[in-house]
């Protein structure tokens, strides 16, 4: 459940926990952390190694005895303990004894929406680890269309698409609340499984863990649509020999993996306008689609939904940080409430 504005203004600092990065808002000093949500383990002794782009640059090549782990998958807190430790040493010795000293520390965290109690728990129980007396739970849809600064209090309706590593949710808000949403099991993780799975498939080729993205960029700023490059060159490994090898990969054949699992976001485009009332659908004609996250800026996805909907896209300025930044904004109180008076008898 949302907490109010007036509880989130007195919390000291905002966590948003995300499968790809986590970012921490510290009351009157802003963006203090935006870093990967990874992290080294030494197996043999426990010790913990690295955190955040260290860590991230350490996937696929460490030796056996250290491990690379995530401890947030699909914006849920999946290992409490390593999540604790991970954002101990991204906040600095520095920024947590200034909220030692905070008489009673409150804090803010994202979660899903409809996440369920089990999820909700582990999010408090992982900022109670780091201090706070009292945690306040914000749906992320309601964080990221306040960062992106869209008018959510008004009596008008607002689409936004959360573009997430693991999920996309989407939401159409009005009057500060979500008349209906969808939370969809496909981000941009599944994108990359399905470019991994083709050239595999196709190509006998192996990527590193660090490819995938760079193979994106390729696609250029039209990736989805036909009027991208026609082929690009990618570096992996031989399925067969294990030898290093190149291919060049044709990214007409890529954009029909990349569109299946995009496929299933459509979908629930659909659901959610069909389940929306028809005075706030007409509202959306004209104002269309907010796209935040990082996945917002996978190349052509805002092309491929503008002809799949007949509605304007936009993309947020920031995408990647607009929930840590609607987070900010409630904490330092610059969104007033639409106060709905009582009619008198």
């Amino acid at each position: 459940m949302t907490a109010s504005l007036e509880q989130l203004r007195r919390c000291h600092f905002a966590v948003d926990l995300g499968a790809a990065r986590t970012r921490v808002y510290v009351k009157g000093a802003g963006l203090v952390v935006d870093q990967p949500s990874a992290a080294a383990v030494n197996t043999r002794t426990g010790a913990l190694i690295a955190v955040g782009e260290f860590a991230e640059k350490m996937t696929g090549r460490t030796p056996h005895y250290i491990r690379v782990v995530r401890p947030v998958s699909g914006g849920t807190v999946v290992d409490i303990e390593m999540a604790q430790r991970m954002l101990r040493h991204l906040l600095g010795d520095k920024i947590r004894r200034q909220l030692r000293r905070k008489p009673f520390l409150r804090a803010a965290a994202c979660t899903p929406h409809d996440a369920d109690p089990l999820a909700q728990r582990a999010a408090i129980e992982t900022l109670v680890g780091l201090g706070a007396r009292r945690v306040e739970l914000v749906d992320t849809l309601i964080a990221a269309a306040v960062g992106c600064g869209l008018p959510v209090e008004r009596p008008e309706a607002t689409m936004i698409m959360v573009c997430g590593a693991a999920a996309t949710q989407v939401a159409v808000l009005s009057l500060g609340s979500i008349v209906t949403a969808e939370r969809i099991p496909v981000g941009g993780e599944a994108v990359d499984h399905a470019i991994v799975q083709h050239l595999r498939h196709e190509h006998e080729l192996m990527l590193p863990s660090q490819s995938v993205r760079p193979l994106q960029v390729a696609l250029s700023g039209n990736g989805l649509t036909s009027q991208g490059p026609a082929s690009t060159e990618i570096h992996g490994r031989d399925v067969a020999t294990g030898l290093a090898r190149s291919v060049q990969v044709d990214t007409a054949a890529v954009r029909d993996a990349i569109e299946t699992p995009l496929t299933a976001v459509l979908d629930g485009i659909g659901r959610v306008l069909r389940e929306c009332p028809p005075d706030l659908v007409a509202d959306l004609a004209d104002r269309g689609i907010m796209m935040v996250g990082g996945s917002a800026l996978l190349p052509g996805f805002d092309q491929m939904l503008r002809q799949a909907t007949g509605m304007p896209v936009h993309i947020a300025d920031r995408p990647d940080i607009c929930a840590a930044q609607g987070l900010g904004a409630m904490l330092e109180g610059k969104i007033e409430p639409l106060t709905l008076d009582p009619l008198g008898a």
